[in-house]
């Protein structure tokens, strides 16, 4: 298994760190032998890592060298709205454009990728997303695995035809090639030392249902950082975008062993070969990071994901009944105010949906009338939703006014309208 090269900066000072970003069409070969057409960040199908930190400032200057517009979204990012990669905001085809991005946000695991209006489900498939990290000092102080012991793993699923060319919006279930940092059922040689992972659910439309072999994980992150307290559990369960951190100990088994990262459909889709001893002195706290305190929320929302079938036609995405446009503010939020918003999908044909909020990191409250799923712990900018289930969540909009969406990450239903529009205001 590859690790993403992490992105030089062209400038690197106290305050900032300046980045020359291409996005490209180019080849990869995926299947042995077969060269596929696909898209990339750096030219690269998974696009090159991206290390922050808090309190230094990222800026990148995108050359878009394809023959089509695409953008780029820092997803989880608390950025200004000029800079999210709001689906009307392009760089046109030989174009290049700045992005800015404060990272005043604790140290988690983030990813970027393109939300082009109408094209984003089909540029993220191809391979426009890489990873994102920040860093800061707090986390640092915990000691956990770091360094060459830290490493980001963008899982997703993909379909080829007999020649190795990408199959673009087929039939979601034939994705049935699973792909750990772009390759397909790689290995990954480790030492007998404890590993961070950075999981990352880049798949269009796809939940993973994760185990080890023989081992528990230790969960030790969610979309916003750090959870309160490391836990040990047997299963991960990761909706499109969603992101988990853990550390893996692999100390404990003898040179020659292999360990096996399963999916509950795909079955073997990573492999960790033991093959050395090292030293380790990092550790995981039993306590990793307080949350934040729950400011008293003074408005409720509801938001309902389904879609609208038509005869001889596809189906519209819809969320409160409305198809996604750019011109229709849906919400109205004043800046600094705490809301509650309850999710839900009343889809009359049951497909599985999730949810994605742009700007900030929500809590979950509450999942179908009862307590959230261990899934749901921590901070949170994505949750999985299917029909009937009902999900309660609470956020705080601070920091910048101005045109944010929200919308299913599954993006092919994004793609076809299951989005919305908030505005904040002074």
């Amino acid at each position: 298994m590859p690790v993403p090269p992490v992105l030089r900066p062209l400038v690197s000072t106290a305050k900032q760190e300046i980045y020359q970003l291409s996005i490209e069409r180019t080849t990869a070969e995926i299947l042995p032998g077969l060269k596929s057409p696909v898209m990339g960040f750096g030219g690269q199908f998974v696009g090159p890592t991206i290390r922050a930190k808090t309190g230094r400032k990222t800026l990148i200057m995108v050359q878009n060298k394809m023959d089509e517009a695409a953008n780029i979204h820092l997803h989880g990012g608390h950025v200004p709205p000029e800079h999210d990669g709001h689906p009307r905001d392009v760089v046109e085809p030989g174009r290049s454009r700045l992005y800015l991005y404060p990272n005043s946000q604790q140290g988690t695991t983030l990813w970027y990728h393109d939300h082009s209006h109408g094209t984003e489900a089909a540029h993220v498939y191809l391979g426009l997303h890489g990873a994102y990290v920040i860093e800061d000092d707090s986390e640092r102080a915990l000691n956990l695995p770091s360094g060459a012991y830290d490493i980001p793993i963008l899982l997703r699923d993909i379909q080829f035809d007999d020649s190795g060319n990408i199959v673009v919006f087929d039939d979601p279930t034939k994705r049935t090639v699973v792909l750990a940092n772009g390759v397909p059922q790689p290995y990954f040689e480790v030492a007998a030392r404890k590993y961070r992972f950075r999981l990352i659910n880049s798949a269009n439309q796809r939940v993973f249902k994760l185990k080890l072999t023989g081992d528990r994980f230790t969960r030790i992150g969610s979309d916003g950082g750090l959870l309160a307290n490391s836990v040990e559990t047997e299963e991960l369960v990761l909706s499109s975008a969603e992101r988990s951190d853990v550390v893996i100990d692999f100390s404990k088994y003898p040179i020659g062993s292999k360990v096996v990262l399963t999916d509950a459909v795909a079955g073997e889709i990573l492999r960790f070969d033991v093959v050395r001893r090292a030293t380790d002195q990092s550790r995981v706290p039993a306590t990793l990071r307080p949350l934040p305190a729950m400011p008293l929320s003074t408005v409720d929302r509801v938001v309902d994901l389904s879609f609208v079938f038509k005869p001889n036609d596809r189906p519209d995405g819809v969320i409160n009944g409305k198809v996604f446009d750019m011109d229709r503010v849906d919400f109205t939020i004043k800046r600094g105010t705490t809301e509650t918003w309850l999710i839900k999908s009343s889809d009359p044909t049951g497909v599985k949906h999730n949810f994605h909020l742009h700007l900030v990191q929500f809590r979950v409250l509450e999942r179908n009338g009862g307590p959230p799923r261990p899934g749901d712990a921590g901070l949170k900018d994505t949750i999985p939703i299917t029909a009937g289930e009902t999900v309660k969540v609470q956020a705080t909009f601070t920091g910048y006014t101005g045109r944010y969406v929200y919308h299913c990450h599954f993006l092919e239903h994004s793609w076809i309208g299951m989005m919305a529009q908030l505005e904040i205001v002074p």
